[in-house]
């Protein structure tokens, strides 16, 4: 049985907004199998998608070519039985495990000069970016030049086996209770992180009005400095920051009954799950990367030197963050809350 091949992104957020170029490959050839080639850090996104049969875990370093390594891996590859491929990447490292697998049909963008290797050629406007969930789900079709924004952009759906929710409280030692889901941090950098006191303010908020809320800080390890100023100020939250793995957090996510987020792989996940995502985003465009769910609220003042799209506030003042209060982000949680 001849299979897809999909090369990830290295970026939890981008390999959300992959999954609806999966819808799309599975409505086309339903009998074909899509195997994934993922960092060990995204694979846990993959699993969490129905289209996907395996998940290969890649064995390179970042930045090196590793060419032996890379030749080893497109062996095994095309011993499995490929029929297309989706390099979705813009590199040409990337470009090249497809080409030395043998795989007739290599999709992908133009990128990094990539004639040959990739042999199905689709390119973007620089002028106008397609949305990112457009951007890789164009490639299931035939390119074109110009493509012009839907009215709605597709929507990744991820799902999670209660057994796993199940598992991730009992490790964890969670209380019952309404799970209230922050993701204080942002892999990008410090502009796109709303300050720490407010989500400290907003969680004796909610706390006030449902003292049932167990307040989840989630995040990778670079996050649990900015939990720690949380827990400081509401020391009931619970800091999970770097004490779970990504399929954990993803579980912990699918039970919330909302999730409060920077612009993050975490807001994308949320979204993925059809939970209701509350999105701080400053000096990012919500137009290019938003939460992609009808039960996702951004925020996004769109200040005078927003969206700049810079990791540290170049004006020194983080006005796009700091302007959002909290009060404002309470305003949409209230009658979320009051639902369950």
């Amino acid at each position: 049985m001849l299979r897809t091949l999909v090369i990830s992104p290295n970026w939890i957020g981008d390999a959300v907004m992959a999954q609806p170029l999966l819808r799309r490959l599975k409505e086309q050839h339903p009998e074909r199998p899509i195997d994934v080639v993922a960092p060990g850090w995204v694979a846990p996104v993959w699993r969490a998608m129905r289209e996907v049969d395996t998940v290969l875990e890649s064995p390179f370093k970042h930045g090196s070519l590793q060419w032996k390594e890379r030749k080893a891996f497109a062996k095994m590859l095309k011993a499995r039985g490929y029929a297309d491929s989706y390099v979705l990447p813009n590199t040409l490292k990337f470009a090249l495990i497809p080409w030395l697998a043998g795989i007739p049909r290599r999709v992908g963008y133009k990128g990094e000069m990539r004639y040959g290797l990739v042999n199905v050629m689709h390119h973007d406007d620089k002028a106008a970016p397609r949305p990112m969930a457009q951007f890789y789900a164009a490639l299931a079709d035939e390119p074109v030049r110009h493509l012009g924004r839907p009215d709605k952009l597709p929507e990744p759906e991820m799902v999670v086996a209660s057994e796993d929710v199940n598992a991730a409280v009992a490790r964890l030692g969670l209380p019952a209770g309404t799970y209230v889901a922050f993701a204080p941090g942002a892999e990008f950098g410090p502009a796109k992180r709303w300050p720490s006191s407010y989500f400290a303010e907003l969680a004796q908020t909610i706390r006030a009005n449902r003292p049932d809320a167990q307040i989840l800080l989630l995040g990778s390890p670079k996050d649990r400095a900015v939990c720690d100023e949380i827990t400081a100020i509401v020391p009931q939250a619970h800091n999970l920051a770097g004490s779970t793995s990504l399929s954990e957090a993803i579980a912990l996510i699918s039970r919330a009954a909302v999730v409060v987020t920077n612009d993050s792989g975490l807001m994308h996940i949320g979204a993925a799950l059809r939970r209701p995502v509350v999105a701080i985003f400053g000096p990012t465009d919500p137009r290019h990367t938003p939460p992609l769910s009808e039960l996702a609220k951004v925020l996004w003042l769109h200040i005078e030197c927003s969206p700049c799209q810079q990791r540290e506030c170049p004006l020194g003042h983080q006005n796009c963050m700091k302007q959002i209060l909290p009060t404002d982000v309470w305003q949409p949680l209230q009658p979320i809350l009051a639902a369950v």
